[in-house]
């Protein structure tokens, strides 16, 4: 059994993005090792889940970015951004701050988004084997002045609790809480955090549309499969799954 764990993070006062810095130094045949940090007081050009940009002022986001070298293959990577979820919301859960999961990668606080998560595999040497570079956004110190600039309901720590935070000591609890479940996700898929992710997650039972033009779809969540993929009835009671895609 391997144990995860992270190595002491490299922080930046400012990158375009931190998930793509690690992307460039492995293409640029660099040797990271897995549980490798790179986190900034500022980044520029974060980038989401469809082209989406996540916002990053000096000192307000915390804005992170790890590699994980693992053993699972393509179908269990598909529920790691659940279980860095589950991670990420057991560290707010020590700042006072109780967060739902959306389906597949996002963190909400009464319906408004805190966090964000993206995975992006990559290949080719100087790695052997499944790698993936996960990037982290978590609105921490964002007041109610910066949250207008956003398009989307947003939230914050600071919102929530009226608290400002050192972002490296956010950073430290994440690091500190994120491994257990990596490791039970590693160990074991979905099947692992279903229970956890279940318990959290905010559209149970709700209604969604999804996928495009003549293939678009609705009906209620009753669940998740397997590999972590959303499991959809219809009216009619047929049933169906979503692997990707908007929600």
């Amino acid at each position: 059994m391997q144990t995860f764990f992270f190595l002491q993070p490299e922080w930046h006062d400012k990158l375009p993005s931190t998930s793509s810095a690690i992307l460039n130094r492995l293409k640029a045949g660099e040797d990271l090792p897995s549980g490798f940090v790179l986190a900034a007081l500022e980044q520029t050009l974060g980038h989401g889940r469809f082209g989406r940009y996540w916002q990053s002022k000096p000192a307000k986001d915390l804005t992170f970015s790890f590699l994980l070298k693992t053993r699972a293959d393509l179908k269990q990577l598909a529920s790691l951004t659940m279980a860095v979820g589950l991670g990420i919301a057991s560290a707010l859960d020590s700042f006072g701050i109780h967060s739902y999961t959306k389906w597949p990668n996002d963190l909400l606080v009464k319906g408004k988004k805190i966090s964000g998560i993206l995975s992006e595999e990559c290949h080719g040497p100087p790695l052997h084997g499944e790698a993936s570079v996960v990037g982290i956004g978590l609105n921490v110190n964002m007041n109610h002045e910066d949250e207008k600039s956003i398009h989307s309901p947003a939230t914050s720590m600071f919102i929530e609790t009226g608290k400002e935070y050192l972002l490296k000591t956010v950073l430290e609890r994440i690091l500190a809480m994120l491994p257990d479940w990596i490791n039970r996700w590693e160990d074991n898929g979905f099947s692992g955090i279903r229970d956890d992710w279940t318990l959290r997650s905010s559209r149970i039972g709700k209604t969604i549309t999804t996928g495009e033009g003549a293939s678009l779809k609705t009906g209620a969540i009753m669940g998740f499969g397997e590999w972590g993929q959303l499991l959809v009835r219809c009216e009619d009671g047929s049933t169906f799954d979503v692997w990707s895609g908007e929600v």
